[in-house]
């Protein structure tokens, strides 16, 4: 997990509490995949992080899905979600509400205009 996550091995000695956001997350999908899974559960990965771990973060879950692992996830940031998902469901008070491939869903003039701002 070190080679995949080259910060983590900078940290290796320092309380996991200690680590910034961003090292945290890292940390977090470390220690998921170093069980091999067949499927990986993201519950808001970009929540709270700057931008350019927001990318890092989906660089992951992009490597994690290209090398064969199935990912659920949550995500209220919707244009990086749909743009790399296979399969997207739209939520609104718990009812979905549209559903379709993520890259449909990105060229739906509805969906742009109620939830990618236009």
């Amino acid at each position: 997990m070190c080679d995949r996550f080259p910060r983590l091995r900078e940290r290796l000695r320092q309380a996991a509490g200690t680590l910034s956001g961003g090292e945290q997350q890292q940390l977090a999908i470390a220690r998921a995949l170093m069980s091999r899974p067949r499927l990986v559960m993201f519950d808001e990965p970009s929540l709270g992080l700057a931008p350019a771990l927001v990318e890092q973060v989906f660089a992951i879950v992009r490597e994690i899905r290209a090398a064969g692992t199935t990912v659920l996830m949550v995500e209220q940031n919707a244009m990086a979600a749909l743009a790399l998902s296979d399969r997207a469901y739209l939520l609104e008070t718990g009812r979905v509400v549209r559903s379709g491939t993520g890259a449909e869903l990105l060229a739906s003039p509805e969906v742009r205009a109620a939830y990618l701002g236009g």
